[in-house]
């Protein structure tokens, strides 16, 4: 593979080391620090934040936790875009993602198939970027290639869009692909963004509550009204949508904080939440 085949990482000495041990180590000390309750069935999908691992590393720790030494074929990240782009639905221009861990390989032939289908289905398509400075789905790839036994390939899908039917077309198109496959869903996210951390815990309970219930209605009812946010919301409709169809039914939390935990500043904080979604 030659150098301009993989994604650089534009975020790596900053939201999380660029020194591989450190990297690792690190995430191993979020894993480690991660207490589980008892997961009744199997893991479909996961809900994690995407700060720099300073801030939301140990609540992540306990989304990957639920799948430690696992091994999966074929791992589908959803993240928002969080910059403007003029196409709703992204994917990288990419053959891979570089991390300090090293490269992540891109399943083309999953994503061609994922995109034929938003294609008849939608009429929509996936616009390949290169070179893209979003963080939102990098983020998740260092705690996936920790604790995963052995190589992923990746399929990643960037939203761009608040519109709900698009999100839930993405996520049938992804069980689509997946329900024959040995593969894990991933949905990037952050909660409620620089509230004061008395509201930033109301909207955050509310948004949280409505993942748990699984209803993709209920969050964006939480939206609309003002009573809960996320910033990838469309993210989690997605992966929501996808794991109900491969079976699951029932979503637990696993870890709730907020940014002013680390940087001691509680009137503007950013809050992050761990989700697991099971199947029974």
């Amino acid at each position: 593979m030659s150098h301009t085949d993989t994604r650089p990482s534009p975020i790596a000495g900053t939201w999380y080391s660029s020194n591989p041990d450190q990297l690792r180590a690190e995430i191993n000390g979020y894993i480690d620090n991660a207490s589980l309750p008892k997961l009744k069935g199997e893991v479909v999908a996961v809900v994690a934040p995407h700060a720099g691992y300073r801030y939301s590393g140990p609540t992540a720790g306990y989304a990957f936790r639920s799948v430690l030494g696992r091994s999966f074929d074929l791992v589908a990240v959803v993240s928002p875009y969080h910059k403007y782009f003029s196409t709703p639905l992204l994917t990288s221009g990419h053959q891979a993602y570089e991390t300090p861990l090293g490269a992540v390989q891109i399943d083309q032939e999953a994503l061609q198939v994922l995109n034929k289908y938003l294609e008849n289905n939608t009429g929509e398509s996936l616009a390949p970027i290169t070179n893209d400075a979003e963080h939102s789905l990098e983020i998740e790839l260092p705690f996936l290639q920790c604790v995963l036994d052995g190589n992923f390939d990746l399929l990643p899908v960037m939203i761009s869009t608040e519109d709900f039917d698009l999100a839930l077309a993405v996520g049938k198109g992804l069980a689509e692909i997946l329900h024959s496959k040995n593969a894990l869903l991933v949905a990037s996210t952050d909660l409620s963004h620089f509230y004061s951390e008395d509201i930033a815990k109301e909207l955050d309970k509310e948004m949280l509550d409505q993942i748990v219930a699984m209803s993709p209605e209920g969050m964006m009812d939480a939206k609309h009204s003002g009573t809960g946010e996320a910033c990838g919301l469309m993210a989690v409709i997605a992966v929501m949508a996808a794991a109900q169809e491969l079976g699951a039914n029932t979503a637990k939390l696993l870890h709730y904080t907020t940014s002013g935990e680390t940087s001691g500043d509680h009137d503007r904080v950013v809050g992050y939440g761990a989700v697991v979604f099971l199947k029974e």
